[in-house]
């Protein structure tokens, strides 16, 4: 049994954090899943510029990515309606009424310019072998943005999840410039759908966002949504409504879906119903607004972690600039070694060495003579000097270029590259600078391309006034409760005993002393001569003392109880007595005054006592009653 736990341990463990690393969390260098990751790197690999079938990349993606063709195929489909690093031909699609993609074979993609600049670098990209070997992918890509926030991500492990929400690709690239000047910068939401957002509550990336539909209600006899809440869709919204106006929520004659490329649905209200009384109660009981709860959960440094949108931009900030510095240290040396084999090849052809193995026999001759051939010139040559792999490039030089070599072109190919160094250089004293310009490189071509979608926010960001759901729906339905019949609800034939919402909770004080708080009934048994029926409102109900006046089981004896009801579980029958007790009266006056009369026993004289019930204290729901007289009691007669 040791062996049968330690073994499921350690399997649950090991699946455990491949869910929460391979497949549902982000990484916080690349803002990617593995799947997307996987994805973006195939797009590279068959990068041609033209687009190719969503069915090839996917194919040439199970090269890499061991879970089938079903979840590339919609994962790249959620990638590229982000409308940032794919390029998209064909239906993807809608965001807006929640219709699918065509099918794989009938849709063309390719990885857009942006991608390029922010993910591909293959000479700085760590790689590792794919699930069976047979090929490398990239670890991670060395991206030069907070991608996590420009796309937003959402996912389910073992354990934990993540929600990031998108947030403007021009906002975070600014926030990063300004991180990188030392000026404070703050960040919000943003969302492709439109609408608006509260962010009183967002905390930074860890709190609570609430998202509205952005409603037209120009027109005092209809609704038109033109943007939605971040999550619905024209569908999901529409259901909604529909079941809001079934449970007489709201009051519509009907609604028309008229989107196309843009959101409108059409709300027609119902006769004696207008706008400005109805937005309330669409933001209370329907989708078109909504409560989104964030969890900034990434991985770093191998381990999942929570961290703050402004952490996040401190971060890449700090990466970009390592980045953009490997980058031109990596060019710097390229250029280095271009530039010294282009001064020994103009040295070896203009200066004719190569004349010098005409009479050589052997190989190392022929070495040996064009590294002695260099001797009047290192100067020019520089520091490095003439290796053998250099007199291996030179050699390898065929004729016709030797002949046709034309000095002044290499002069000025030289010179180019010496003037690039030059810059390089300058680059790297004032990587700060350099790291700005790039960004602002960035925010231009998105800018300037419509079709990334991402440069405008879309999403107003304001503080919504609170909706009282109580306030919004108006209490016209009559609770009705018959005494002989002991039925209670809006649908008995009985005396009407309060007016209520269908929101309204029901407390309900039996006639045996038992009590117990539900929704609204149509039709429920409650006993006939009940105590007390109303509504269960905590703040009214915490103000309002029970005074219960009970007969013990065993003795007879009368004894009080005053108590307030604060908390209940739904639909759970408590007692306001202990058990066995007679409950002769309840009542919930602040004052007032009652008789007790006994029952008639020998050599008793006194058959009836007034006593008041502000005279006693009140305690917990929990505790007993006090006794009013060691004397059986046979009725009270309440003033």
């Amino acid at each position: 049994m040791a062996y049968i736990k330690n073994l499921f341990d350690k399997n649950f463990l090991e699946y455990a954090s491949y869910v929460i690393k391979d497949r549902a969390i982000p990484d916080l260098e690349d803002g990617l899943k593995p799947v997307q990751r996987r994805i973006l790197h195939s797009l590279f690999e068959m990068d041609d510029g033209k687009f190719h079938k969503v069915a090839n990349v996917v194919g040439h993606c199970m090269k890499y990515h061991p879970h089938g063709d079903a979840s590339i195929g919609s994962a790249l489909v959620v990638l590229a309606n982000k409308d940032l690093f794919i390029d998209r031909q064909g239906n993807f699609g809608n965001i807006y009424t929640g219709d699918e993609a065509s099918a794989a074979r009938y849709i063309e993609c390719r990885a857009t310019p942006l991608s390029k600049d922010i993910f591909y670098n293959p000479k700085l990209t760590d790689m590792a072998d794919s699930y069976d070997g047979r090929n490398r992918e990239p670890v991670l890509f060395p991206a030069k943005i907070p991608v996590a926030l420009v796309m937003g991500a959402e996912g389910i492990a073992v354990g934990m999840s993540t929600k990031i929400l998108p947030h403007n690709a021009i906002e975070v690239l600014e926030a990063e410039k300004a991180c990188l000047l030392g000026k404070k910068f703050q960040l919000f939401p943003d969302f492709p759908t439109g609408g608006m957002v509260d962010v009183s509550d967002y905390r930074d990336g860890n709190g609570r966002a609430l998202v509205r539909a952005r409603l037209d209600t120009s027109d005092p006899k209809r609704i038109v949504i033109r943007e939605l809440p971040f999550g619905s869709t024209t569908e999901s919204i529409m259901g909604s409504i529909e079941t809001a106006a079934k449970a007489g929520r709201i009051k519509i004659q009907g609604i028309n879906d008229y989107t196309t490329e843009k959101v409108e649905i059409e709300i027609k209200l119902a006769r004696g119903v207008y706008s400005e009384e109805t937005v309330d109660a669409l933001f209370a009981f329907t989708e078109c607004e909504q409560s989104i709860s964030v969890n900034f959960l990434v991985i770093k440094d191998g381990l999942p972690a929570v961290m703050t949108v402004t952490e996040v931009v401190k971060h890449h900030a700090k990466q970009l600039v390592k980045i953009l510095t490997k980058e031109l240290e990596l060019e710097k040396k390229e250029l280095l070694d271009r530039l010294h084999l282009r001064t020994l090849e103009r040295i070896f052809i203009e200066e004719r060495i190569y004349k010098n193995i005409e009479k050589m026999k052997t190989a190392k001759g022929v070495g040996d003579s064009v590294i002695s051939g260099f001797k009047p010139f290192l100067k020019e040559v520089g520091s490095r000097g003439v290796s053998h792999d250099d007199v291996e490039h030179l050699l390898k030089i065929p004729i016709r270029r030797i002949s046709l070599y034309d000095i002044n072109r290499a002069r000025e190919e030289m010179a180019q590259i010496q003037a690039r160094i030059k810059a390089i250089n300058a680059h790297l004293k004032n990587i700060t600078a350099y790291a700005i310009s790039f960004l602002d490189g960035i925010i231009a071509k998105i800018q300037a391309d419509e079709e990334l979608g991402r440069g405008e926010r879309k999403t107003k960001v304001g503080v919504f006034d609170k909706v009282d759901v109580k306030e919004v729906v108006k209490r016209d339905l009559e609770l009705k409760y018959d005494k002989k019949t002991g039925y209670l609800g809006t649908a008995v034939a009985g005396d009407v005993v309060a007016t209520v919402s269908p929101f309204d909770r029901i407390l309900t004080v039996r006639n045996n002393g038992t009590w117990t708080v539900a929704d609204l009934p149509d039709k429920v048994f409650a006993g006939p001569n009940a105590w007390w029926i109303g509504v269960a409102d905590k703040d009214e109900l915490s103000r309002t003392i029970f005074t219960i006046i009970y007969k013990e089981k065993e003795s007879g004896y009368a004894c009080i109880k005053r108590c307030v009801i604060e908390g209940w579980i739904m639909n759970k029958e408590y007692s306001l007595v202990p058990e066995g007790a007679t409950a002769l009266h309840v009542d919930t006056r602040q004052k007032f005054s009652f008789t007790l009369r006994y029952t008639p026993r020998p050599r008793l004289k006194v058959l009836a006592e007034n006593f008041r019930a502000q005279d006693y204290q009140v305690k917990g729901l929990k505790a007993g009653g006090v006794r009013l007289a060691a004397k059986e009691a046979a009725k009270v007669d309440v003033k």
